[in-house]
């Protein structure tokens, strides 16, 4: 009894040859698939496209051009075009096992075809390592999904542009991470980064300062208020110390001698010599964990700014 959705063609006539691999008279149309094949070995005779033509876009009056009709929006990094063929190595597509010339030759056949595939230069990011590295240290970094999609942008063009060329795996995501942050805005040190990768400081900079000048991608430098706002957060200090170290930063952005220092350091101690100013005490061992620098950096740096605040105009900062 045929299948819903199916219903038994007439037996063949003069005007329908039999079925060229069982000799069979019995024929089923498919409506569901819209296709005619043999009752008794399943040899698909005719078959049709269901969509022959895309469908018409149809204009939305509340915008210039529409999108219907024109498929799913893919993201960035994600899968462009699937792979033509699926090639089994033990039976053919009727289910009969394949004798070991025909085995060598699909093997042979697949492994061309994955090379070729492998050579698209827009192939999906997914096929690669380098998507599971990006997306394993943005978790360990607590990156959105948007940074994470970024990082990938910047590695693919960076890629194409020769800057990674004899550099190793980790350094150059860390440099596309790093570098993503960067464009986001995101609170993240080189050495968070580093070490998110598992990779040596100095290697993630000197990949990053070739992504910076090879690649074609705007990398602006992170502000010291992205760092602030996360630092207080984490040390849970109050909207007065805050502005206290707002007022600082203000002070000490054209003093030449601060010039050269890491953000994140100097704004660890800013808040440091803030959270005393205004009476709430963090040590230094909490400021460094949290802002990721050593406390002989952050007690270092925490001199300077005095002694630059004692022959300044303003009063004298509470030493540590």
């Amino acid at each position: 009894m045929p299948e819903a959705g199916t219903r038994a063609a007439p037996p063949g006539d003069g005007g329908s040859p039999p079925c060229p691999m069982c000799h069979s008279t019995h024929r089923i149309v498919d409506v569901v698939r819209s296709e005619t094949h043999c009752a008794e070995c399943g040899l698909v005779f005719d078959s049709s496209e269901l969509v022959n033509d895309a469908p018409p876009v149809v204009p939305v009056p509340t915008s210039e051009s529409s999108g219907r009709g024109i498929g799913p929006f893919v993201r960035p990094g994600g899968a462009r075009r699937p792979l033509g063929s699926t090639l089994s190595l033990g039976r053919d597509g009727q289910g009969r096992r394949l004798d070991w010339r025909r085995r060598y030759e699909f093997q042979h056949l697949r492994r061309v075809m994955q090379r070729q595939t492998s050579r698209v230069g827009d192939v999906s990011a997914e096929r690669s390592p380098t998507h599971g590295e990006i997306r394993a240290a943005g978790e360990r970094l607590g990156l959105p999904e948007v940074v994470i999609d970024e990082a990938e942008r910047v590695f693919r063009e960076a890629r194409q542009a020769g800057v990674f060329r004899g550099r190793g795996l980790p350094a150059c995501v860390g440099a596309a991470v790093y570098a993503a942050c960067r464009r986001y805005m995101i609170p993240r040190t080189l050495g968070e980064v580093s070490t998110a990768v598992a990779a040596r400081r100095s290697e993630v900079g000197r990949t990053f300062k070739m992504v910076h000048r090879g690649a074609r991608v705007d990398i602006p430098s992170i502000g010291t208020k992205a760092f602030l706002a996360r630092y207080a957060q984490e040390l849970a200090l109050s909207s007065e110390v805050r502005s206290t170290v707002e007022g600082m930063l203000e002070a000490t952005r054209e003093d030449p001698e601060l010039s050269g220092l890491s953000p994140h350091g100097l704004v660890a101690a800013l808040i440091y010599l803030a959270a005393e100013r205004n009476g709430e005490h963090r040590s230094r061992a909490q400021v460094a964990r949290v802002s990721n620098v050593t406390e002989v950096t952050l007690r270092s740096t925490c001199r300077l700014v005095e002694k630059l605040y004692a022959q300044g105009p303003s009063a004298t900062v509470p030493g540590p």
